[in-house]
């Protein structure tokens, strides 16, 4: 993870990767769930700086899904929560 991210960031981080592993969640889903205006918790936006996370179209819809990284992370620092493959459409 970048040295920018704080040790509260990093596991709102990783609470966000292992909710997006437990089940396919779409763009507006996950933006309800995880998007704050608080300039000290900017966990999507570090999620996906990090390249974390990846939106991709599926059927005209935008969905959230880990990228190999984000598996890796999750896997690294939360090895029961991690997916054993990543989902794509």
């Amino acid at each position: 993870m970048g040295s920018r991210m704080t040790q509260t960031v990093e596991a709102l981080v990783l609470d966000m990767l292992e909710w997006l592993s437990r089940s396919e969640r779409s763009y507006t889903e996950t933006m309800d769930a995880w998007r704050t205006s608080c300039p000290r918790l900017p966990v999507w936006e570090d999620a996906n700086d990090e390249g974390l996370v990846a939106i991709e179209d599926r059927n005209g819809r935008p969905y959230v899904c880990l990228t190999p990284a984000g598996v890796e992370f999750l896997r690294r620092l939360r090895p029961l929560a991690a997916p054993a493959t990543i989902s794509r459409a």
